[in-house]
């Protein structure tokens, strides 16, 4: 499946914000958006009014990048939103939040969803003792969790948990430090998605 391979500081810079692509970078005086806070390309520095189409469209690039998900999935996560039970917008950030790649950054056992993603494909992640390879796979309450056995000792989990020891796991989630393991308590609420998005702006731009 295609995906962007280009800078990640780029994608931040277009939208103006700190998209935390880039783990302990974003963090630091070398992050780009810090630094150059203007989008990328010749014209960056000159300013736009956008139109309320623009800022439907920007809204919903935000979300996306964020959690590094294509148009064609994310209109699909769209859908199933739309069509559960309650606020559309809130359903979608809900989806969007238990994606496997997410709780695994959530819990702490990478320093962005980027690196998430990789982690859960490369094998190293297990929910209900059993190993699953897909970033996209939708974690339900009660599901556990946890790093394979042949990593919990790895160099690459000690630098991860060095590089995120002090970062707050969700209220959502409960992460058990030594065993690596962590549980959906439930799915979140729109309180507990600490995420700049204003989702209403993205229903508006499907409802079209």
């Amino acid at each position: 499946m295609a995906r962007y391979t280009g800078p990640s500081c780029k994608l931040c810079r277009r939208e103006g914000e700190k998209l935390f692509l880039k783990g302990d970078k974003c963090y630091t005086d070398k992050c780009p958006v810090a630094r150059r806070a203007y989008a990328p390309g010749q014209h960056g520095q000159q300013k736009k009014k956008l139109s309320e189409y623009g800022l439907q469209l920007r809204e919903k690039q935000k979300a996306r990048r964020f959690y590094g998900v294509l148009e064609k999935q994310f209109r699909k996560y769209f859908e199933m939103a739309r069509d559960m039970k309650g606020v559309t917008g809130e359903n979608l950030l809900k989806i969007l939040e238990s994606r496997l790649d997410n709780v695994v950054y959530r819990l702490g056992l990478a320093t962005s969803r980027a690196e998430a993603r990789q982690i859960v494909k490369h094998n190293h992640i297990t929910v209900n003792g059993k190993r699953v390879n897909i970033p996209s796979y939708l974690v339900s309450p009660g599901d556990v969790i946890a790093v394979t056995e042949h990593m919990k000792n790895s160099e690459k989990v000690k630098m991860i948990l060095e590089s995120t020891g002090n970062k707050v796991v969700p209220s959502w989630l409960e992460f058990d430090a030594d065993n690596l393991t962590g549980r959906v308590v439930s799915l979140p609420n729109r309180e507990e998605i600490d995420l700049p998005v204003r989702e209403q702006l993205i229903v508006e731009l499907y409802s079209k």
